[in-house]
């Protein structure tokens, strides 16, 4: 004859304690979604690239260039115009605060205490990124083609004009050549083609690094390139004319780069 033995009984929680329990999950639920998540972290980490965009003396479309800038997530851009201050830039109290300048503007005259100034940067390796017609900038100091890598030479008092020898073209398909395909500048850039401005007759040091090129016949050549000056890295970009150069992917994929090269990040 078989014996059923009855399983030992089975504890149960008290209903009370059973519901406190619920709570205090619920508690630590809804905490969690009220405190702020950890994407912050890397934030702080990895700040934004802090630039300060100088323009003036040469018109431009501002809406496009701009937004190459205010649409980059990496950077926090600061605008300064040579034509819409009375404290000219280079003489700014926060100058030295930046990580890069990237210059977009003609000048033709810079005095003794904004070259002083100016010249600071690179004690402080700050960064230098200078665009297209900013080449063309303070022709009587020697200093500027030094720090730059190059110049594109005017005769006095003929702005603008297009010679044999030195000119420059609009509206012109350019292709574009990757030289130096491991440095930091063109990481991710395959060869393009962009519509754009050619330049030809620059002049462009022994000292620089070529970064960029074309194929093209008529275009002085490299069209962009580094170097060093002082504790600085300074990069210059002959691209970067109109709003289909500033809307090309690959410039502003260059441009960033370059950026954030130069500013050492």
């Amino acid at each position: 004859m078989q014996r059923h033995l009855n399983p030992a009984p089975v504890p149960q929680f008290n209903v009370k304690l059973r519901g406190k329990i619920a709570v205090h999950w619920l508690l630590l639920l809804l905490l969690a979604s009220l405190t702020p998540s950890s994407p912050a972290a890397p934030d702080q980490a990895n700040p934004k690239i802090k630039v300060l965009l100088v323009t003036g003396g040469h018109d431009f479309d501002k809406t496009s260039f701009f937004k190459v800038f205010t649409e980059n997530p990496e950077i926090a851009v600061t605008f300064a115009s040579h034509d819409t201050t009375n404290n000219p830039v280079f003489e700014r109290d926060d100058l030295l605060s930046y990580d890069v300048v990237a210059l977009y503007d003609i000048r033709r005259t810079i005095t003794e205490k904004q070259k002083i100034a100016f010249l600071s940067l690179f004690k402080k390796g700050i960064g230098l990124v200078v665009l297209h017609h900013a080449i063309v900038s303070y022709q009587h100091w020697p200093d500027y083609e030094k720090i730059i890598g190059g110049k594109y030479p005017e005769e006095d008092g003929k702005y603008g004009a297009v010679t044999p020898q030195v000119g420059y073209q609009h509206d012109v398909e350019i292709p574009v050549t990757i030289v130096a395909r491991d440095h930091p500048v063109t990481t991710g850039l395959q060869n393009f083609s962009i519509h754009d401005e050619i330049y030809w007759g620059y002049t462009v040091r022994p000292d620089i690094t070529p970064l960029i090129s074309t194929t093209h016949p008529k275009s002085a050549k490299p069209l962009g390139w580094c170097r060093t000056e002082g504790k600085s890295r300074v990069v210059y970009l002959q691209l970067g004319h109109g709003p289909e150069a500033y809307a090309n992917p690959s410039y502003q994929r260059l441009l960033g780069n370059s950026l954030k090269w130069a500013a050492n990040k």
